[in-house]
């Protein structure tokens, strides 16, 4: 029979509603049956498109005897990460302060009233590496509470006075001049010289790093910044962590030259590549940027829009396998020699086989390689032959699950990728497609609104109130609108979403809180209320705040809004200078509030050749956070973007106005003009 988990709008949740274990969602309920029982809690979070989730449910959760021992004597608490980002938060503080590490899946055992004493990832079904077995790991756990419970109440106390006390980042400032130099530096210092990106093995795409890069370049000029872009920008675009064939990035490469993904595709790291390498295009006119640009944003509109207008989370790590049995990492994604040539024909796999470094030993595992692209193919229609054979061909084998829960904060930053990246290559339907997604959050989700909901699926919203990131996304998203539509009404959304995170989220002490101070669950507030600046799969919701409210001052004047910010940013000088890899949306904030941020405004009659030229070449001209409105060809002082006030076309043309702070450069209808403005004022 179905467990409680089969009521729950979470795919995740969904998939363990037929495990023998007798699964409870977060709730108050949950947490009542284990004080009325009188047994801990099982706490184990997770997500959709997470592989090793996959093999502890299939080795433990779906055994009979296990399940039997655990739903004896503990209360099992299932949680989607992506849909509680609190919960998730609070417990990876306690999962790295215990074990010095975090990771997925994540297993907490709590007291009843939520307070954690033990915890760990994920657990083999046997012994394994010194590692004790999850049935044994259970039974350890079982004879503690019954045998030492003062003892166990008491490490829970401990462990919550720990978190208690240790202090956050200290905030020093917001990052200068120097502080931005010195991130720079620290981040050459960590730069694989061979393969790009920061670091070794596992590699992550450092999508926010190189916006940040990017405008630290825009600003100073400085070649090394560009090079760490390019040389990452490259190699990752040749690698096997890219779909070759499909576009789109993978989550990460276990190994340091980005031949071997970890094979789940998410919403929010294509979101953000995208506009990476829109920005690497926009600086340098790179081909190989534009490409990847437009094969992503394709990516995005094929496989994770959904029905609704809005963009699922991710596709699975894993696939079934071809005979039906069970399932593996990357079944859908890999190639033989005899594959390619049942596809291709001898001759072409032969050659194709070169291309894509396909080798009869194989780069991934069975013989199998990941598909690379080296060097860009000699003959390009053969290339695009031979592309769309083999996708074809992939496409008719069994395909990864597709979380379809749509979040709001990854949709937000969806939108600004497709709204911006729409507006700069001049293709509508991306635009229209990030218009249909803002539409969907303010319609279905009640962005812009003290009820924002974090999720919905199919077309309903979710239960969970959103957290700071989704208000800070959303309004993301709605200003890459207005900046690419010139339609107030993303303005009045974005202002919205900026008055919530002002009166709901703000810290004391400056900053953000990621939990609304009307929302805190009773249960985390034990153990902490979960504030972190950390960039790291996505920006923090602090440092998308800071972003989304620092674009607002310049649209509006609204100067609380830009005091706001810059007490959001002053934690970010110590991460400058400790771990700039963990601040790449602040820094590329901080880049943008040293410009100003610059200000361009084009008046003129819409659709008119004049009012384009001068628009496109504002748009692929923008860098370190640059505000572009289009106004219309008669702006007056009843608009609702106060920016654009006042400003008229000069002797019937279309005409720019670059500002920074509200202080203008000259007028001008020439675009050659205007990106010698453009250039001046960065």
């Amino acid at each position: 029979m179905p467990n409680q988990l089969q009521h729950s709008l979470s795919p995740y949740l969904k998939q363990h509603q037929d495990n023998p274990v007798e699964w409870w969602p977060w709730s108050d309920e949950a947490f009542a049956e284990a004080a009325r029982r009188r047994v801990p809690v099982l706490l184990s979070i997770g997500y959709a498109a997470c592989h090793w989730c996959h093999v502890m449910a299939h080795e433990s959760f779906e055994d009979d005897d296990i399940a039997a021992y655990l739903n004896e004597h503990f209360v099992a608490v299932k949680v989607d990460r992506e849909e509680r980002p609190d919960v998730d938060s609070v417990y990876m503080d306690v999962l790295q302060a215990m074990t010095g590490q975090g990771g997925w899946p994540m297993t907490v055992f709590l007291t009843p009233d939520g307070r954690p004493f033990y915890a760990g990832t994920y657990f083999p079904s046997t012994p394994r590496g010194g590692m004790p077995s999850f049935g044994q790991l259970l039974q350890a756990i079982h004879q503690a509470w019954q045998e030492r419970h003062e003892q166990v109440v008491e490490s829970a106390s401990s462990i919550v006075g720990h978190l208690d006390s240790t202090g956050g980042l200290a905030r020093t400032g917001v990052p200068d001049e120097a502080a931005l130099d010195t991130a720079v530096q620290q981040l050459a210092g960590t730069l694989d010289e061979t393969h790009g990106g920061f670091g070794g093995a596992p590699k992550f795409p450092p999508s926010m790093v190189l916006e940040f890069l990017l405008r630290h370049y825009a600003r100073t000029g400085d070649p090394e910044a560009l090079r760490m872009v390019e040389l990452t920008g490259e190699r990752m675009a040749r690698g096997g962590i890219y779909d070759q064939l499909a576009g789109g990035f993978a989550r990460y490469s276990v190994d340091s030259a980005w031949v071997v993904p970890h094979f789940e595709k998410m919403l929010y790291d294509n979101a953000l590549l995208l506009r990476a390498y829109l920005s690497w295009w926009r600086t340098t006119g790179s081909q190989l940027g534009e490409r990847i640009v437009r094969e992503t944003a394709e990516f995005l509109l094929r496989d994770l829009r959904t029905v609704e207008g809005g963009f699922a989370s991710a596709l699975d790590a894993d696939a079934p396998v071809a005979d039906g049995n069970g399932s593996a990492e990357g079944a859908s994604y890999v190639w033989t020699p005899d594959q390619l040539a049942s596809v291709l024909g001898a001759d072409d796999a032969q050659a194709a086989a070169a291309l894509l470094r396909v080798t009869p030993e194989g780069t991934f595992e069975h013989g199998a390689s990941t598909l690379q692209l080296p060097v860009d193919p000699g003959d390009a229609e053969q290339w695009r032959q031979w592309r769309a054979a083999l996708l074809a061909a992939r496409n008719e084998r069994p395909q990864p699950m597709r979380d379809d829960k749509v979040v709001t904060a990854w949709n937000g930053l969806a939108i600004a990728a497709l709204a911006e990246a729409g507006a700069a290559l001049d293709e509508p339907a991306w635009l229209e497609a990030a218009t249909r997604c803002g539409s969907l959050l303010i319609q279905v989700h009640g962005a812009g609104t003290a009820d924002l909901r974090r999720v919905s699926r199919d077309g309903v919203g979710g239960t969970h109130p959103a957290v700071l990131e989704d208000h800070a996304g959303a309004a993301e998203g709605f200003l890459a609108l207005l900046s690419a539509t010139g339609d107030p009404q993303w303005l009045d959304a974005a202002r919205g979403c900026a008055q919530n995170i002002i009166d709901r989220f703000a810290a004391p002490d400056g900053g953000f809180y990621d939990t609304a101070h009307d929302a805190e669950d009773e249960r985390l507030a034990r153990v902490r209320r979960p504030r972190d600046p950390v960039d790291n799969a996505t920006p923090s919701g602090t440092s998308l705040a800071a972003g989304v409210l620092l674009t607002l001052t310049a649209l509006t004047g609204t100067s609380h809004w830009r005091e706001a910010a810059e007490d959001a940013l002053t934690v970010y000088r110590a991460l400058a200078h400790q771990a700039p890899r963990f601040a790449g949306w602040a820094l590329a904030v901080s880049e943008a509030a040293h410009v100003g941020p610059l200000e361009v405004v084009i008046v003129g009659e819409p659709g008119r050749s004049d009012t384009q030229r001068l628009l496109a070449r504002a748009r692929q001209r923008m860098t370190s956070g640059a505000v572009v409105v289009p106004a219309g060809a008669a702006p007056n002082d009843t608009t609702t973007i106060p920016l654009v006030q006042g400003r008229a076309m000069i002797d019937g043309n279309a005409t720019a106005y670059v500002c920074r702070g509200f202080t203008c450069r000259q007028p001008t209808d020439d675009p050659d003009e205007l990106d010698r403005q453009l250039q001046g004022a960065a």
